[in-house]
């Protein structure tokens, strides 16, 4: 489990408080806002409030348990309270144990389940499962009254006692809230029932009242929320304070029975506790004493104080104890707690003149500088001069530092300072007080005329040697217990006090100070820290509080201490108001003139952060198209580095296309070998059938043969033309997709280009009426016009580089179509160098093949036919069919190679 710890004002989580292993159900704030109680069913833990860190931490054993522990108020004791109803009383400094309230007796034994306490802290009621309830006297330590409840009371859930203005602390009226979701309130005193709040169909759940006793909180039992007025639910509570005259009840020395204390609580009449056979109660009668009555009104003080007797003790220890002094001061003070009032300042907020508070007095802790702030907001809406008081900061600040935990308390002393101790301070305003200065000019010129005259040799005013003291009130050059020491005796003694603290630090420090020459070393003594026994320094204030004379004594002129009003704190104008009003009407035309400054400071601001804003942009499109130019230098080299491997993809394809060719030749010519050596086998074979069967007329098989061979050339011939055309056809096709693609490139470039052009035009047309613009403001838009002029240079620069790099691109697509001319051309020779061996071919068999026919046709001379007589008419006849057959072959063939060889012909003149 832990604790969180928020700041009410900004709603900020300031610390965390671990250590808790159980829920937490109750929680203890000592009177000084330091240290704080927190309980649980099974440890108590002392917290210190300034460091958030835990300090003690009670573990008890877990068959006992812890009811509740508590601060007594108005003291450093620690109260705890166990299920065994055993009560410890502790020691808040040391932690050791003071008392122990002994066990109640056991006719009226109950399990105390609940505790309240008076404001005074001498009082401790506590209830549980009964309808008893017991009072403590803890002075006395011992039990003096148990007051029984109506018999409807069956348990008691809360008790709590309600303040009054009047009882001092001593608080007479407890509200006790019982089982049946009623709250009845109760006289201690009378034992009489006042008033009671809730009803058996409309139950309490709990309840909490006002500090100030005014208004009661009740949370019901169908989870609504009443808040009572007491005022109007009765007037006695509002009854005066008794008179001066009391009848005080000794307790009784020997042990009292429970019968003795017992008292039952009635509407009417008061009972009387019954009074013991054994045990008389002495009564004494205090009488008033008429004749100093007026005297000692003026020293009794709202707490049970006496001011003389301060004094006496003040004199005699020098100072007071230091568990007490917060609450000696108070009573002093006569603080009025005016938790009303002072909510409604607070609610106004930091005042304007303290929002830069930070950068003036720079305080490393946050939350005292926030309690500074609101110190010194709440004092300027009280009264409009301490808007206006430099000094302020530093007259609050001590006090503040002491009272950091309590702002209301912390207000209403340094206000009672400042109506008390700093009288007459601002009637030359905003000049120090030269009435005041020149009271303490006079009282030191009576008591040390050399050390005046000293101050006046060098030039040192009162200014520079008493006016730094008053203003910080000696918290420069006092040590926190030096101070604390100080101003124990400045609160007890008449507002004139402080300023012979001020003589008298001087006259205590005339050594060194004789001992000075130069002004820095004056102000340096005055504003820092001093080897000076501040006992001895007192004492001399006193000493110089009877010796000096009554027409400079600060007496004559500063009227005695006077209280801050109750309810509402008393109105404060005395200053030159004319000055304030002015200086607030200046302040206001300074604030005016600033919000002015401040409203053309951010439209430059704006307008500065516009230009930026278009720089940051010009330059962000600066680097996306040096990105894009990057990118598309890297797309070009990968596209170039694909291009190499396509043509070394291509070279090796055409190498593999050529090796494919040359085996395709070698093969085609061995295969031509095999069909010529067969055919000529054949040939042989049909010579020898020829030769041998010459007779049977084989003509006509040789004649299919060569027909065979020929349709088989013949379709070699075409299936080898046509290989060649696809090939032609896809190179044509290549081509074509390349010239396609270089087109698509320049095409690219060129939109990009125009492009380009295009947003240049749209920038110097935004370029020109930005100038025109620009000429109509100030000449602190120079700077911009340069930048735009170095940004159309820059422009300008990327359109050469852009078109260079297109004339670059021409000139490469130039480049590529001569080598595709080149390759064209190359390609021609092949093919001319292909025909002119198909040619060739082509008459080597022309001439073959009219070789062969020179040999087949026979020549006779002269025309004559041989003959050999009638016989032989028939062989010769045979042989003239042979002869003829062998003819028309060999001139069909002839015709065919003819035709080819015009066809070769005709395929060169295309090409």
């Amino acid at each position: 489990m832990f604790l969180t710890c928020m700041e009410t004002v900004t709603k900020e989580l300031v610390s965390w408080m671990r250590g808790h292993e159980s829920s937490v159900f109750s929680i203890s704030v000592h009177a000084s806002g330091r240290y704080a109680i927190t309980t649980s069913s099974d440890t108590a833990q002392l917290w210190d409030l300034d460091t958030f860190q835990r300090k003690r931490k009670l573990n008890i054993l877990q068959s006992v348990g812890i009811q509740k522990v508590f601060f007594l108020p108005l003291s450093n004791t620690i109260l705890s309270c166990f299920k065994d109803n055993s009560i410890f009383a502790w020691e808040c400094d040391t932690l050791s144990c003071r008392y122990q309230l002994p066990a109640p007796p056991e006719s009226s034994s109950i399990l105390y389940k609940v505790f309240a306490v008076t404001r005074d802290g001498r009082i401790l009621a506590a209830g549980g499962k009964s309808n008893h309830l017991h009072l403590w006297c803890l002075e006395a330590k011992q039990l003096f009254r148990i007051i029984q409840m109506p018999t409807k009371v069956r348990a008691i859930r809360h008790l709590e006692f309600l303040p009054d203005s009047f009882d001092a602390g001593s608080n007479q009226v407890l509200g006790v809230l019982s089982q049946d979701g009623i709250m009845r309130f109760v006289n201690i005193q009378t034992c009489k029932l006042l008033f009671e709040i809730g009803s058996l169909d409309e139950g309490i759940s709990s309840s909490v009242i006002s500090p100030h006793g005014r208004y009661i909180a009740s949370i019901m039992e169908n989870g609504s929320l009443n808040i009572y007025s007491v005022q109007a639910l009765t007037q006695e509570i509002n009854k005066p304070p008794p008179p001066l005259v009391k009848v005080i009840e000794d307790l009784p020395k020997s042990k009292l029975n429970s019968g003795d204390l017992k008292i039952k609580v009635t509407t009417g009449r008061v009972q009387r506790p019954a009074k013991s056979r054994e045990n008389k109660i002495q009564t004494r009668i205090l009488k008033q004493d008429l004749a100093g009555s007026f005297e000692n009104k003026e020293n009794e003080l709202s707490d049970g104080l006496n001011k003389k007797r301060l004094q006496v003790l003040l004199k005699g220890y020098g100072e007071y104890p230091m568990k007490y002094r917060m609450f000696i001061w108070r009573s002093l003070l006569q603080l009025p707690e005016n938790h009303t009032a002072f909510s409604s300042l607070e609610d106004k907020g930091v005042h304007v003149a303290f929002l830069n508070l930070q950068k003036k007095y720079p305080i490393k802790s946050g939350k005292l500088l926030r309690v500074l702030q609101r110190t010194l907001s709440a004092l300027a809406h009280w009264s409009a001069i301490f808007s206006d008081t430099p000094y302020l900061p530093l007259l609050a600040f001590p006090f503040v530092k002491l009272f950091q935990n309590n702002q209301l308390i912390c207000f209403e002393v340094v206000a009672t300072l400042i109506i008390n101790w700093c009288q007459h301070w601002f009637e030359y305003f905003p000049n120090p007080p030269i009435n005041i200065l020149s009271m303490i000019e006079n009282v030191l010129a009576f008591h040390d005329k050399d050390l005046l005259q000293h101050f006046i040799d060098h030039d040192i005013t009162s200014q520079l040697y008493a006016w730094p003291l008053l203003e910080t009130v000696f918290s420069e050059v006092l040590t926190r217990e030096e101070w604390l020491k100080l101003f124990d005796n400045v609160f007890s003694n008449h507002p004139s006090f402080l300023l012979m603290t001020v003589v008298a630090y001087n006259i205590c420090s005339r050594a060194p100070l004789l001992n000075c020459s130069l002004k820095d070393d004056f102000e340096y003594f005055f504003h820092h820290r001093n080897n000076l026994d501040i006992s001895v320094v007192i004492r001399e204030v006193y000493h110089l509080m009877d010796t000096t004379p009554t027409d400079i004594h600060p007496n004559s002129t500063l009227h005695v201490f006077v209280a801050l009003t109750k309810g509402q704190y008393p109105v404060f104008n005395q200053y030159p108001k004319f000055i304030v009003d002015y200086q607030t009407q200046e302040r206001e035309r300074i604030r005016i003139d600033e919000l002015d400054y401040l409203r053309e400071r951010q439209m430059v601001e704006d307008m500065q952060a516009e230009v930026d804003q278009q720089r940051v942009e010009d330059e962000a499109w600066y680097q996306k198209q040096e990105l894009l130019r990057k990118a598309e230098e890297t797309r070009r080299e990968l596209l170039l580095q694909e291009e190499e491997k396509m043509i070394q993809q291509r070279q090796r394809l055409a190498s593999v296309k050529r090796e494919l060719k040359v085996k395709e030749m070698h093969l085609q010519d061995a295969t031509r070998r095999r069909f010529l050596k067969l055919q000529q086998d054949q040939r042989e074979m049909e010579l020898r059938r020829l030769d041998d069967e010459i007779e049977r007329k084989n003509l006509i098989r040789n004649q299919e043969a060569v027909a065979k061979e020929m349709r088989e050339d013949a379709n070699a011939f075409r299936r080898k033309v046509d290989l060649e055309e696809h090939m032609f056809h896809k190179l044509i096709e290549t081509d074509q997709t390349q010239n396609q693609k270089t087109q698509e490139l320049i095409e690219e470039n060129l939109a990009k280009a125009e492009q380009a052009c295009l947003n240049a035009d749209w920038r110097i047309q935004a370029l020109h009426k930005q100038r025109c613009d620009d000429l109509q403001r100030n000449e602190c838009y120079q700077e911009v016009a340069r930048l735009l002029r170095e940004n159309r240079r820059k422009e300008t620069e990327v359109l050469d580089a852009m078109m260079g790099e297109e004339a670059k691109k021409w000139e490469e697509a130039k480049e590529k179509d001569f080598h595709l001319k080149s390759e064209k051309k190359a390609s021609a020779l092949a093919d001319a160098s292909r025909k002119w061996f198909l040619e060739k071919e082509i008459n080597d068999a022309l001439e073959h093949a009219e070789h062969l026919y020179s040999k087949a046709v026979p020549s006779y001379p002269n025309g004559q036919v041989a003959s050999s007589g009638a016989p032989r008419t028939s062989q010769l006849d045979d042989i003239s069919e042979v002869d003829s057959s062998t003819c028309s072959k060999l001139i069909s063939k002839k015709s065919f190679f003819r035709h080819l060889k015009h066809s070769a012909h005709l395929s060169k003149t295309v090409a």
